[in-house]
C-alpha cells in the first residue's frame, strides 16, 4: 500500500520547529510509512503537528534531524514503529468513558453470557488499542462484579492491546493519578484502588483482582494476529478515526471473523461501520452485533 500524502504539486518549504526541519521527502517517507504500517493516513495539514511532535522524539534519541531519523526506520521499522505511532496519534482516554457501552454489557450482556457459560463456559473480551489501560481496567470491574452476583464458575479473560509501548508500561503499572479516576463512582474507587502512600501519595492502584483478569500485550491491529478467538466483545474505540476506508473495511472483517456468532464490537462515539461492512448489524449507539449463523 501507498499512502496519499496530500501533498501539493508546489515544493513545500518546512519551517524548522524546536531546531529540525521536517522537507518534503522526509515528510512523504513518513507519510508512506506510517500509512504502511499503522494504517494512519497523515496530510499536508498535519505536517506541522507531526514536525513539532517528532521532533521531541530527535531529541531523546539524540539524532542530527529528520534525514537521520528516516534512516533510522529504513533500517529498523519494527524497533521504532510503536513509538512513533504514539507520537502522532493522540491518547485520549477514561475510565468507564462513553458509560452507555458499560451500561449494556452490566444490564444486559453480561448477565446473558455468564447465564449461558454458567457451568464452565469461556467468555473473552478483547480491548483492541487500550492505550493506558483505563478501559480494559473499568472492563475487568464491571466483569468482576457481575461475576460475583452470577455465581458461575466461568472462565472469563480480557484481553488489551496497543502499539504504543509508553501506553502499555502505564497499564501493566496499573497506577494513575487521583485525578483520573473522575469516570470511577466512589464505591469502585474504595472496592478496585489500592491508595498509594507516601512516595506514591496522590495515586492510586488497581486491585489484584483486575490484574489477574487482565492480560496485556503489544499488538499491531495492521499485522499478524497470535490469538484465535473467538471474543464474545470487541471494544475498539477511537482508533478507527485515524484510517482510511480500505483499512477500516479490512479491520472489521478480521473482528467478524474473531468474533464468536452474535458477538459484540463497540466503537468510538464518533466512529461508525456504515457502507463498510455487511458482516455486523446496528442495535445500539456505536454498538454492533455480528450476524448470527
Amino acid at each position: 500500500m501507498s499512502a496519499p500524502t496530500m501533498l501539493d504539486d508546489a515544493s513545500v518549504t518546512s519551517t524548522a520547529v524546536n531546531g529540525f526541519t521536517l522537507g518534503d521527502s522526509d515528510f512523504a517517507f513518513l507519510c508512506s510509512f506510517v500509512y504502511k504500517h499503522c494504517g494512519i493516513v497523515l496530510g499536508e495539514h498535519k505536517r506541522q503537528l507531526v514536525q513539532g511532535r517528532l521532533a521531541r522524539r530527535l531529541r531523546a534519541l539524540k539524532l542530527s534531524g529528520f534525514d537521520a531519523y528516516v534512516e533510522l526506520l529504513r533500517c529498523d521499522p519494527q524497533s521504532e514503529l510503536g513509538e512513533l505511532a504514539s507520537a502522532i496519534s493522540t491518547n485520549v482516554t477514561s475510565f468507564f468513558r462513553e458509560m452507555h457501552h458499560y451500561d449494556l454489557l452490566i444490564d444486559e450482556l453480561l448477565p446473558r453470557w455468564l447465564e449461558a457459560k454458567r457451568n464452565g463456559g469461556r467468555l473473552r473480551i478483547w480491548s483492541a488499542g487500550c492505550s493506558t489501560g483505563e478501559e480494559p481496567y473499568a472492563l475487568a470491574m464491571v466483569l468482576a462484579e457481575a461475576l460475583e452476583r452470577s455465581g458461575s464458575r466461568v472462565d472469563a479473560r480480557i484481553l488489551a492491546t496497543d502499539l504504543s509501548p509508553q501506553a502499555l508500561d502505564v497499564a501493566r503499572r496499573g497506577e494513575y493519578p487521583l485525578d483520573r479516576l473522575g469516570g470511577v463512582s466512589e464505591a469502585r474507587r474504595s472496592r478496585w484502588f489500592l491508595r498509594g502512600e507516601g512516595a506514591y501519595e496522590g495515586l492510586a492502584r488497581v486491585h489484584p483482582r483486575l490484574r489477574e483478569l487482565v492480560s496485556i500485550q503489544p499488538l499491531n491491529l495492521l499485522h499478524g494476529w497470535p490469538m484465535r478467538g473467538p471474543f464474545d466483545a470487541i471494544f475498539c474505540r477511537n482508533v478507527v478515526i485515524y484510517f482510511d476506508k480500505p483499512t477500516k473495511h479490512k479491520l472489521f472483517e478480521r473482528y467478524a471473523d474473531l468474533l464468536d456468532q452474535g458477538g459484540y464490537l463497540f466503537l468510538g462515539h464518533s466512529e461508525s461501520m456504515y457502507g463498510l461492512s455487511d458482516a455486523f448489524d446496528l442495535v445500539g449507539r456505536t454498538v454492533y452485533r455480528k450476524h448470527a449463523a
